[in-house]
């Protein structure tokens, strides 16, 4: 700390703090434009002047460090009539347009006006006008309002790390170009709107939320984002009953800093789109008809009732949602247990998570994230598998390049797919599909070969490491080479670089589990951080990155079948009794059928309600799927929009978007945090709490919340992890759990004394290398994977309604390397039909070489392409092969 004077006042302020900061922090505002916390400091605007004793010159406050005995004046009239000079300046260089300025009552320029009571100009002001930029489908940029501060060009080099935002020209011709004077649309621009909420002015605006709101008509709330598992925090505005601005909430409790990606500053849209379900719709004689709330409750209770009856309680199953709440998801899978009779609930984890569970399960006792998202900040090696980091967890991404580029951060990148986070990476392994733990046990056996092994990590807090070493000998970098085609000197490297590091961390995503070796290849992950001791400390860990914003949450709600909320085993009698006194009626101890079961084989369940899922997008094999869904006796969809799987059901029941109530969403980090009610339900739709309960009532079970504040305390009340969560303190931020008491701050990171398996140790399970279920041949000559892209989440069910997101991303594209595409003679943008051994689409073709030759990789989420998949299974987590298939491919004529 350091002792400075300000106006008089002693302060004592830490040292390094700029004088700006300090001074506003203790009461002692000074106006400021190109000053914005989180950004670095210039100086530019000179509206910071202030006087520093012993300075024969003022100092710019905003770059001036606090310094030992500083005495600092920050007011007087001098300082007030050289700062009314320079704003002046400013503003003769503006338009003068506030009646009609998008930033009206939200601009800082305008407030300075204001502070400083300016009713005229003593400079000749500019009218030359320049031409707006228009052509970004969500930024709208306007030079005439621009006051060349900066903050656009540092928000996109320093937050979003694009560098695509610099100055441009010189003296009166000085502007902000998008490269080389080039629109905006035409650069590489995530249209992250990083500078956009860095702009002071209305020179950076909402292109479609024009006209729309003023900023002291907005009603704001802040919220957790719907878009993926980051959590990001988001203040929402809105006026009657339209949300028309998204921005990222600044404080401290939020982990995003303020920084959001497309889907969350552009993408809130599909909350009030017109496709949304606004009535209760029940089939007759083939066609959907409106009906009301009683009919179609009483139709789906006396159908289910009716199975129950004829057939009993485990001929119904349930899939749940990793898009709705906690409150939702536990009140979902209580009544399927306690009104229903079964354990047959799950949720799409299973079509692409379930082998982490599995595998951090046995491995450290618990299948979650073991650290948060700052483990960037810890680390010194982040080894990335299987995941596109910029498009899965775009915020998250940035930060992570942001480290990198200071230098305080290695990256090792290792996907078949050449993504951009690999232009950040010091080593880039590029295996051929599913071959993971191939690659996995080669870095092992570097380890091992040249001793870079914890030795007393794995003496003191492993077990099983005497079954290790017999398999990972075999696979020598040579014999790696042979099965994954990764060049030796790549994996030696690569293991080097990661045995060396003090804090090494591992994240991970689909790449890895979407196989039928997917537990192998996350226990060989597992079995990679035990050898090098890098668990149970911050910057290390195994960290699964999901691609929804609540798979966490409904996994710990219990939306799985061999456990209750917690983790909490339903075949262990004594939880059961727990769980069976709390809800006051008998329960199945038998674990239930995963989704898997339920849509993959025919005759497993008659009956099948989902909520908020859409395995006929979502599932391999889709054509199959259809087939097992239309056999059956009655199925019930409760979801926004009319999707694939609503299309099939006999009933559908509209739910409410996040926007539309309260809950929670707990992120991939473990981060509990609120989702708030921002405008009122759509027409006839509702909380998906209250339908639960309404039907669980009908069908002799009452159920009754009045707020899901009670839901969550009931959660808190049998959930250890969670026991110490509630809305009052979750008022101030989020809680990491485990979070057992009242008392309790949360866990930052997991297994930091031991791990929650039997002996407390962490177990190795170690695995050999295994073919895929299909690979490329003569008939099938290409090798197709799949996965999301930045622009829409998951099946797009949500964000296909978006208007933002469905221009900058209209359709699926198969992205082919130039040579394949050659030699099929398809150019750019040519459609293609894609056949394999299950069905066929047709897709338009992305020539790039960011896929090796012989593969092609598709997203899924404006077309049918997992009708293409296999559903062979991995045999204990029950996910199927999403990640490979062979396929064929002609040009469409």
């Amino acid at each position: 700390m350091v002792n400075i004077t300000v106006n008089g006042k002693s302060l004592s302020v830490e040292k390094g703090t700029i004088l700006l900061k300090a001074c506003e922090d203790n009461g002692f505002p000074i106006p400021h434009l190109c000053f914005k916390e989180g950004l670095s400091s210039v100086g530019a605007c000179r509206l910071c002047l202030v006087k520093v004793e012993g300075q024969k010159k003022l100092v710019a406050s905003c770059v001036t460090p606090v310094q030992e005995g500083m005495r600092v004046v920050t007011d007087d009239e001098k300082l007030h009539e050289l700062r009314r000079v320079n704003l002046e300046m400013l503003l003769s260089e503006h338009e003068h347009n506030c009646l009609t300025c998008e930033k009206s009552g939200n601009c800082e320029l305008q407030d300075l006006a204001y502070e400083f009571d300016i009713k005229s100009i003593r400079f000749e002001i500019n009218r030359e006008k320049r031409s707006p930029e228009d052509s970004s489908e969500v930024i709208a940029r306007d030079p005439n309002l621009c006051v060349l501060c900066g903050r656009c060009v540092r928000a996109c080099s320093e937050i979003s790390g694009r560098n695509i935002l610099g100055f441009a020209n010189r003296g009166a011709e000085l502007t902000i170009s998008a490269g080389i004077d080039n629109p905006l649309a035409l650069t590489e621009c995530a249209s992250c709107g990083a500078c956009l909420q860095a702009c002071p002015t209305g020179a950076l605006t909402e292109k479609l939320a024009r006209f729309q709101a003023r900023a002291w008509e907005l009603d704001r709330v802040r919220t957790t984002c719907a878009h993926c598992g980051g959590g990001c925090q988001v203040e929402l505005g809105a006026k009657d009953g339209k949300i028309v601005r998204v921005s990222g909430v600044e404080e401290k409790s939020a982990e995003n800093s303020g920084h959001l990606c497309v889907k969350g500053r552009f993408g809130m849209d599909f909350v009030q789109s017109p496709q949304l379900l606004q009535h209760p719709l029940v089939r007759k004689n083939g066609k959907f008809e409106k009906a009301g709330w009683d009919e179609a409750l009483n139709l789906v209770a006396s159908n289910f009732k009716r199975i129950r009856e004829q057939h009993g309680s485990d001929l119904i199953g349930g899939i749940a949602s990793a898009k709705t709440t906690n409150e939702d998801n536990y009140v979902f899978q209580k009544f399927l247990r306690a009104c229903v009779g079964t354990n047959n609930v799950d949720f799409c984890t299973r079509f692409c998570h379930t082998p982490s569970a599995v595998a951090l399960s046995r491995a450290f006792g618990g299948g979650a994230m073991t650290n948060s998202t700052e483990l960037y900040k810890h680390a010194d090696v982040l080894l990335v598998a299987g995941l596109n980091l910029t498009e899965m967890y775009p915020v998250f991404s940035d930060f992570v390049k942001r480290a990198v580029g200071r230098g305080d951060l290695k990256l090792i990148v290792i996907d078949p797919r050449r993504t951009e986070i690999v232009d950040y990476a010091q080593i880039w392994i590029r295996p051929k599909l599913g071959t993971d733990i191939a690659w996995i046990n080669g870095m092992m056996n570097v380890v091992l070969a040249e001793n870079l092994q914890d030795p007393n990590f794995v003496a003191d807090r492993t077990e099983g490491f005497d079954g290790l070493s017999p398999i990972i000998s075999h696979y020598t970098p040579q014999k790696v080479k042979e099965i994954t085609g990764v060049p030796e000197a790549d994996i030696i490297e690569a293991a080097r670089l990661y045995g060396q590091a003090s804090r090494a961390a591992i994240l991970y995503g689909m790449g890895i589990t979407q196989h039928i070796q997917g537990t192998d290849n996350v226990s060989g992950l597992c079995n990679l951080a035990l050898l090098t001791g890098n668990v149970g400390k911050a910057g290390t860990g195994l960290n699964t990155i999901a691609k929804q914003n609540n798979g966490q949450g409904a996994g710990d709600m219990g939306c799985l079948p061999p456990i209750y909320p917690g983790g909490q085993k339903v075949a262990d009698p004594q939880v059961n009794e727990k769980f069976e006194k709390a809800w006051g009626t008998r329960l199945s101890k038998k674990p239930g059928m995963t989704e898997s079961d339920m849509v993959l084989d025919k005759g497993k369940v008659k009956g099948l309600y989902v909520l908020g899922a859409n395995p006929l997008r979502s599932a391999p094999n889709i054509n199959k799927v259809r087939e097992v869904l239309e056999e059956m006796d009655f199925v019930v969809v409760q979801d926004l929009f009319m999707t694939e799987t609503a299309e099939v059901a006999d009933v559908i029941l509209p739910a409410c978007s996040f926007a539309e109530k309260d809950g929670t969403f707990t992120s991939v980090s473990r981060l509990v945090q609120r989702v708030r009610k921002v405008i009122e339900p759509r027409g006839e739709s509702k909380p998906d709490w209250e339908i639960l309960c309404e039907l669980s009532t009908r069908m002799g079970y009452e159920m009754k919340y009045a707020h899901p504040g009670q839901i969550m305390d009931e959660i808190a009340s049998l959930t250890p992890p969670y026991g110490g969560i509630s809305y009052e303190r979750l008022k101030s931020g989020g809680l990491r759990w485990p979070c057992p008491t009242k008392e309790h701050p949360g866990t930052p990171f997991l297994w930091e004394k031991k791990f929650n398996t039997k002996s407390g140790k962490g177990v190795f399970y170690p695995a050999d290398y295994h073919l895929p279920a299909e690979l490329p041949d003569e008939d099938y000559p290409f090798a197709l994977t799949t996965g999301k892209e930045l622009y829409h989440l998951h099946t797009g069910s949500y964000t296909r309604e978006s208007v933002a997101l469905s221009r900058l991303a209209p359709e699926d594209l198969l992205e082919m390397h130039p040579s394949d595409a050659e030699r099929l003679g398809v150019m750019d943008g040519d459609a293609v039909k894609v056949r394999s051994r299950r069905g066929q689409i047709d897709i338009a073709v992305k020539v790039t070489d960011r896929m090796p030759e012989g593969a092609v990789f598709a997203t899924f989420h404006s077309s049918a392409v997992n009708v293409l998949t296999t559903d062979s299974l991995d045999p204990l987590a029950k996910v199927p092969e999403l990640k490979i298939c062979g396929v064929r491919i002609e040009k469409v004529a």
